[in-house]
């Protein structure tokens, strides 16, 4: 959906002014809920959802020392400089087209696609499908929009450790159910992520021909799971989908020599969600027979981010499971309003 009421520039440009974080590692995920919410036609309800958010928002941190072209890599991954990765890539995107900028990063940033516990990403997907939009001007809020995504996934970027392969799955959704826990299911993620050892293997030698078909059936067979298994940690396993989407929603803008790497890093970044929170358990759960307009419209009135953002991904699958999978995240998650 285009935004023709301007609320979403107005939005982007009330929270350009915060940074991507609060409370030493937190993440601002207002950004990527107030794209969600126009997206799907709930516009007038973005200033006061933010009015609601805005006490969670801090400054950004200071600036240190530019990053460059040359200096780049030392940067990479240091949280500290976040500030700087954001005017690094502010100057990029005045410089080049944005997709020639996103081009360029990816292959650099797809390796720590779980650091920030994928929310750099998923604000990267947000980012580019606004600016993918039919019929959607490359306003100056959207552009500034991908530089703090861009940045923030910079800043954040953390590789995860080495990974054996275990047995090949024969779909997105059996090779999720064969994904070990962790040992100790305690801590923040990045305790939890230290502990992954091995993956099963899935997706085979992807080419580009089959990279959005094998991106599509992740990210429904995530979005599936978590209507079963989301009361393992409700709001950390919604990344095991959103993250992957993220992906997907980026591909279009991607040269297809690089999305072949982006299915095997879209499927370490569900793996690694669900190894971290995965419940010892399923559990059962209602279907819903609300049509997906209601079931955003139930998500919305909710108003807890994670929520929003997980609704806006099962409404790009679609189905009656995806559907019933976001009503259980209302049930799950606590509400805002």
């Amino acid at each position: 959906m285009t935004d023709t009421t301007g609320t979403l520039d107005e939005a982007l440009e009330r929270l350009h002014t915060s940074g991507p974080e609060r409370s030493g590692w937190l993440t601002n995920h207002a950004p990527m809920a107030v794209e969600a919410l126009v997206r799907h036609g709930r516009a007038p309800v973005v200033h006061r959802w933010l009015d609601h958010y805005a006490p969670k928002l801090e400054e950004p941190p200071p600036a240190r020392l530019p990053v460059t072209a040359d200096t780049w890599r030392e940067a990479l991954g240091d949280p500290a400089r976040i500030t700087d990765w954001t005017r690094f890539f502010s100057r990029e995107l005045a410089d080049h087209p944005w997709r020639e900028v996103l081009a360029s990063w990816w292959p650099r940033l797809l390796p720590g696609i779980a650091g920030g516990a994928t929310h750099p990403v998923i604000r990267t997907g947000h980012a580019v499908r606004t600016l993918l939009t039919p019929g959607a001007e490359e306003t100056a809020p959207r552009l500034a929009e991908l530089a703090h995504a861009l940045g923030y996934w910079a800043a954040r970027h953390q590789p995860l450790p080495p990974l054996a392969p275990l047995a090949a799955a024969p779909t997105a959704a059996a090779a999720l159910d064969a994904v070990p826990p962790v040992p100790e299911q305690d801590g923040g993620i990045r305790t939890r992520l230290a502990q992954l050892t091995a993956f099963p293997a899935w997706g085979g030698a992807t080419d580009p021909g089959t990279a959005k078909e094998l991106l599509v059936e992740l990210v429904t067979a995530a979005t599936h799971r978590y209507a079963s298994h989301g009361h393992g940690e409700p709001i950390m396993l919604v990344h095991a989908a959103t993250a992957p989407n993220a992906v997907l929603r980026a591909l279009p803008a991607l040269p297809r020599e690089l999305w072949a790497p982006s299915v095997a890093a879209a499927w370490a970044a569900a793996a690694a969600v669900t190894a971290a929170y995965m419940p010892r358990e399923a559990a059962p759960y209602a279907r819903t027979g609300l049509t997906p307009e209601e079931v955003f419209e139930r998500a919305a009135a909710h108003g807890d981010d994670h929520t929003i953002k997980f609704a806006d991904t099962a409404l790009d699958v679609g189905d009656g499971l995806a559907l019933s999978a976001a009503v259980r995240s209302v049930e799950l998650n606590p509400p805002v309003f």
